[in-house]
């Protein structure tokens, strides 16, 4: 696993590494079970403070993504379908608005709206 921090997304350190851990674990690049790297080590890594990866971690862990094991480390907690779902529903809906607020600009017709996502969904994104 690979975390990116860019400093001029806006959005803090912490949550930046906290999306992209979430993102590893949805897409099962991160398994049950799997260790994380320690706070100090990904701290290091980072070269940022071990508070905002505390931050990060102590997050993902009040959300159900990741268990902390004292003495042992952090861990991928198993997978909660219904945890998944919800994550994957508020993905949907963030890309939704998104692609609203788009169309809005464009002045485009709710009709042609509907009709791209009803070509996207059938595999023909240009028709």
């Amino acid at each position: 696993m690979r975390i990116i921090i860019r400093n001029t997304s806006g959005k803090p350190i912490y949550e930046q590494i906290k999306e992209q851990i979430k993102e590893a674990i949805l897409s099962d690049e991160l398994n049950e079970g799997d260790m994380l790297p320690s706070i100090r080590q990904l701290a290091s890594e980072l070269k940022i403070s071990v508070v905002t990866t505390t931050r990060a971690y102590s997050d993902l862990e009040q959300e159900g993504f990741i268990v902390n094991i004292q003495g042992k480390g952090c861990f991928v907690s198993p997978k909660d379908n219904e945890l998944v779902r919800e994550q994957l529903f508020r993905k949907i809906e963030d890309g939704f608005a998104a692609a609203i607020n788009a169309a809005k600009i464009a002045k485009l017709p709710e009709k042609e709206l509907l009709q791209i996502l009803k070509s996207m969904l059938e595999g023909n994104p240009y028709e």
